[in-house]
């Protein structure tokens, strides 16, 4: 999305929220708001109309939940972005909502600024978390996996290695096809033995993986 502008909708229960979110798009010339909505009927029908690349979802909302718009959202047209701004730093919230195919989760009490880096890399096809949630996913991911702390680097070849690194930052297929300069069905195909090779359910529990075992080498 470089050098294009961003259509964003943003949802959000409450109003004051809302328009301060709203505002802070307003500051970067980048980002588009077409609509903001507050229910799920608002959501589903502004989402329909506009068709954005991009929306700003909270979780908890009056009457319906982050997680059914989200749904709602992605069977529409599951290339739409969508990104979590909420207050829940539970991880069971976190791991609902990834596997529900949100592309973020971040937390409400960041500042600004980082909300709005991290919203650009999101655009830019990461998955954005917030940093304290990483370990927490990381720990919630080990009690279902009892192979969490078996798995090898050693298992796989030095371009999966390299993919699996990419996939820690949380690039797309696309982006990391533009990185090693190889077609997306390439990247998609070492993605697929990554996934299989280690026993991984999904790209976003390797990601995490991977960015837990990065983690403990610069402690050592």
């Amino acid at each position: 999305m470089e050098n294009s502008i961003c259509h964003v909708i943003v949802i959000d229960d409450h109003p004051l929220f809302r328009k301060g979110v709203i505002q802070l798009l307003d500051l970067d010339k980048s980002f588009q708001v077409d609509a903001e909505a507050g229910n799920y009927e608002e959501a589903v029908t502004s989402v329909m109309r506009f068709n954005p690349d991009l929306v700003l979802l909270d979780l908890n909302m009056k009457g319906t939940s982050g997680i059914e718009i989200l749904t709602a959202i992605k069977s529409f047209d599951p290339s739409i972005r969508v990104i979590m701004l909420t207050v829940s730093d539970n991880p069971d919230d976190l791991i609902q909502a990834i596997r529900a195919g949100v592309d973020g989760y971040l937390l409400k009490d960041l500042d600004p600024d980082d909300v709005l880096r991290s919203i650009k890399q999101g655009i830019e096809g990461k998955t954005v978390l917030s940093p304290n949630l990483m370990k927490a996913l990381s720990d919630t991911l080990k009690k279902e996996s009892p192979q969490f702390k078996e798995r090898d680097l050693k298992d796989l070849t030095q371009r999966e290695i390299v993919v699996l690194e990419y996939l820690s930052k949380g690039y797309s297929n696309k982006v990391i096809a533009q990185k090693l300069e190889i077609s997306d069905g390439t990247v998609k195909v070492h993605v697929k033995h990554v996934l299989r090779k280690l026993s991984f359910r999904s790209r976003v529990e390797a990601a995490v993986w991977m960015s837990e075992q990065e983690r403990k080498k610069s402690l050592t």
